[in-house]
């Protein structure tokens, strides 16, 4: 359950990621509430998975899950680039919390 938690928290980060974007083109209250509530749940699930996992591990899954999230999502919405070095990075990233589920 607690690896489910981390993933769910991984989740909520790319979509706070997303919302930062949002908040910075539209400035309004509800592109606010979205950020601070991506947030506090990532943050609420993220703090439930560290009762179980080592917090190095979780806190690497969580910030993996969270960076190659929102950098794809980045090159799918908002025209990144989308070099192929770029790719290869995102998949070491996406590789090492693979690698960090199986050993752990």
């Amino acid at each position: 359950m607690a690896w489910f938690s981390l993933v769910i928290a991984g989740l909520f980060e790319v979509t706070g990621v997303l919302s930062i974007n949002k908040l910075h083109r539209d400035k309004n209250i509800s592109s606010l509430l979205i950020l601070l509530t991506s947030f506090g749940l990532s943050f609420l699930f993220l703090a439930y998975a560290l009762q179980t996992l080592p917090m190095g591990t979780a806190y690497a899954v969580w910030t993996g899950i969270g960076a190659s999230g929102g950098a794809l999502l980045g090159m799918f919405f908002y025209d990144e680039s989308r070099d192929w070095k770029r790719i290869a990075f995102i998949l070491l990233i996406i590789f090492a919390v693979v690698g960090l589920k199986l050993i752990s």
